[in-house]
């Protein structure tokens, strides 16, 4: 069952793993990040969404900033001996670890996700793929939420809506555009290595296309 979702917002982040650093967004929003968004509005055990296109409504704009971030974190190592009775303090002091960051952002996003879902063989015997269409169906009509969906970090709120209109419009109508690689999501086969998936990116006509995660293009 597939499904269309208008989303939209005044910044984005979709920070691209090899700078570390100094944070710099991917030109398009990812399509982990859009699986992100879509289980914001609906999750459920039983289906597994998948995306299949990203269609780019604004043109690509970037904007700089400078962000206050903690340096340091909290450790499972250092929580774990502290409750064996061992020394160590279970918090992060701001004003000590505070240091400012650089950060690239996309500005002025509007996209539509286009996706599908697959039943899982955690789905109960009554659900069917009708019943969740529907489900999604009216939260996307009621602008219903699990949590508030964000762009890639959460002070980057998104908004959504059901997309009502016919093939969407993109910025660039006449023009195909290399993104080089991209991520395409984390694998979690093994949950003790978990890996990254990536793809080789490129924007057809202002539509992003999405490859089966099956598929020879995704590289792990």
């Amino acid at each position: 069952m597939s499904v269309k979702v208008e989303v939209w917002g005044p910044y984005a982040l979709f920070s691209r793993p090899e700078l570390k650093t100094e944070r710099y967004s991917y030109d398009v929003m990812t399509p982990s990040a859009a699986r992100g968004l879509l289980e914001a509005v609906y999750m459920h055990p039983g289906i597994r969404w998948r995306i299949d296109r990203i269609h780019v409504l604004n043109p690509i704009a970037f904007a700089s900033v400078r962000r206050n971030e903690v340096k340091s974190k909290v450790v499972a190592s250092s929580v774990a001996a502290v409750m064996k009775g061992g020394g160590g303090e279970l918090y992060l002091a701001t004003s000590q670890d505070i240091q400012q960051r650089a950060s690239t952002l996309l500005r002025d996003v509007h996209y539509v996700i286009e996706a599908h879902f697959d039943m899982t063989d955690k789905a109960a015997p009554g659900d069917n793929p009708g019943k969740f269409a529907d489900i999604m169906r009216r939260r996307l009509e009621k602008g219903q939420c699990y949590h508030q969906p964000y762009f890639g970090c959460r002070e980057f709120p998104a908004y959504f809506r059901k997309w009502e209109g016919d093939e969407p419009v993109t910025a660039y109508p006449e023009e195909d555009r290399d993104l080089g690689l991209m991520l395409y999501d984390m694998d979690y086969t093994d949950p003790e290595n978990i890996t990254p998936m990536f793809f080789r990116a490129a924007l057809q006509k202002g539509v992003l296309n999405v490859p089966a995660p099956d598929s020879g293009e995704v590289l792990r």
